[in-house]
């Protein structure tokens, strides 16, 4: 019965069955808006049919991704409030019930022929019931709740590989479905349809099986005063799993640097504008020639994103025992920009392929900054620092992504590749304020070594 209650409370199930279904939808949007203007730009001549269908698919996704992106800060944050002081299971339900009727429009569209512009609304439904924002940071806090500190990082990294694998099985398989049944049923009909009865097991199993986690005992006295620099640093907490490095088991804290704390959140804005400029014009590159992918290809595309949840994950945990924080970021930042400069003169799909196991290190920047936030701010300023974080890059992952689709658009007809080169330039600024920390931070630690010899 002991082992019965610890399992009602994963969130595992939850993670798994919502990014299977995420990514099941991802793939069937991307193609049923391909085959909605193709429809439309029937008439057009063949040589710019292929052109027409882009900018209208780029349209598509400047207005879908502004409304996707924004809504979510209407409701975000008084959900969480509710979960906070009501009941945790809110900013988890809230958020399913929104993915299960905006995916539904989706399969009505398929159905009945509606026009593809519904599909703002359902980005307007599924924001405003609070999104992945409110549902990712809830099940940030459920896992949090039941496990010591001293066992948090490694209960959050769980979370995220168990959400990178659940996502590569489901991109694997959504291009199979998008085409399997389409003698019997329309193009994209079973699969929406395995997305939506995804997200319906999710939201039946957190309302009558998913149980909230007692929270963890607190620390003894004695383990408290187990040694000066356990106990005087702060604990690393994060959206998306931390580490501590070898850097701060040594070194006693050192007061709080404006200079560093600016210098990270430029470093993450820089990065996260770099990787969302670049990840929202790919899936339009691989639909347009020289690659011109099928469903399955595309499907196989979305999986290889995937995998860098694990070999990033399997890097900060190397990485950690003997690197710096800054230089873990550097290296994941390094990673992505050799990967997405490769991805700018791709013509042929094996050099898609080289290009992502290039960037296998691609997310270790946000997680490990996030991370050394935590160690030079007070306890009691987390939720603030990271909310900041958060909106800060939500509001740039907006923009971005208007950005370049315009750009993508404009230069897709000299040369597709423009904008993986735009995030190359971007992903090497990024480095210049993360290099600063790394100065400031030796600075630091040489200060405090002539002090203390």
């Amino acid at each position: 019965m002991v082992g019965i209650a610890v399992m009602r409370t994963w969130i595992e199930p939850v993670v798994a069955g919502s990014q299977v279904a995420s990514a099941f939808y991802d793939t069937g949007l991307l193609l049923v808006v391909k085959n909605y203007y193709n429809q439309t730009n029937s008439t057009s001549p063949s040589h710019s049919l292929q052109d027409a269908q882009q900018k209208a698919v780029s349209n598509f996704y400047i207005i879908y991704n502004l409304v996707l992106g924004l809504s979510p800060l209407v409701s975000a944050y008084g959900l969480s409030k509710l979960g906070d002081k009501v009941h945790r299971k809110i900013p988890i339900c809230f958020p399913l019930f929104g993915y299960l009727g905006s995916k539904s429009l989706l399969l009505l569209l398929i159905l009945l022929d509606w026009p593809i512009e519904v599909m703002y609304g359902a980005a307007a439904f599924n924001g405003l019931t609070g999104g992945f924002t409110t549902l990712w940071a809830a099940v940030m806090a459920l896992g949090s709740l039941g496990s010591s500190e001293s066992r948090r990082s490694l209960r959050l990294i769980v979370i995220e590989l168990v959400y990178g694998l659940a996502g590569f099985l489901g991109s694997m398989a959504s291009g199979y479905l998008f085409i399997g049944f389409s003698d019997r049923y329309r193009e994209g009909t079973v699969l929406v349809g395995c997305s939506i009865a995804c997200y319906a097991f999710c939201l039946l199993y957190s309302i009558f099986v998913l149980k909230v986690p007692k929270p963890a005992a607190p620390c003894s006295a004695k383990a408290e005063s187990a040694g000066d620099s356990g106990s005087q640093l702060p604990a690393s907490t994060g959206a998306s799993g931390n580490f501590h490095s070898s850097e701060s088991s040594n070194l006693a804290p050192v007061a709080p640097s404006k200079l560093i704390i600016v210098m990270l959140f430029v470093g993450a804005i820089l990065y996260d504008l770099a990787v969302v400029g670049a990840m929202n014009v790919l899936p339009l590159f691989l639909l347009r020639e020289p690659l011109s992918w099928n469903p399955v290809e595309i499907g196989h595309g979305n999986a290889a994103g995937y995998v860098i949840f694990v070999t990033s994950f399997l890097g900060v945990f190397v990485f950690s025992k003997y690197l710096r924080d800054t230089t873990m970021i550097m290296i994941g930042m390094v990673s992505f920009s050799a990967g997405i400069l490769i991805m700018a003169f791709v013509r042929w799909t094996f050099l898609f392929y080289i290009a992502r196991v290039v960037m296998l290190f691609a997310l270790i920047p946000l997680p490990t900054i996030r991370s050394m936030l935590s160690k030079h701010v007070e306890g009691s300023s987390y939720g603030k620092v990271f909310v900041l974080l958060q909106l800060s890059l939500v509001i740039t992952g907006v923009v971005t992504s208007a950005i370049y689709n315009k750009i993508y658009q404009g230069t897709m007809d000299w040369y597709s590749g423009f904008c993986f080169i735009l995030s190359f330039l971007f992903g090497c600024l990024s480095l210049l304020p993360v290099s600063i920390v790394a100065f400031k931070q030796r600075s630091t630690t040489g200060s405090l070594q002539i002090l203390t010899a």
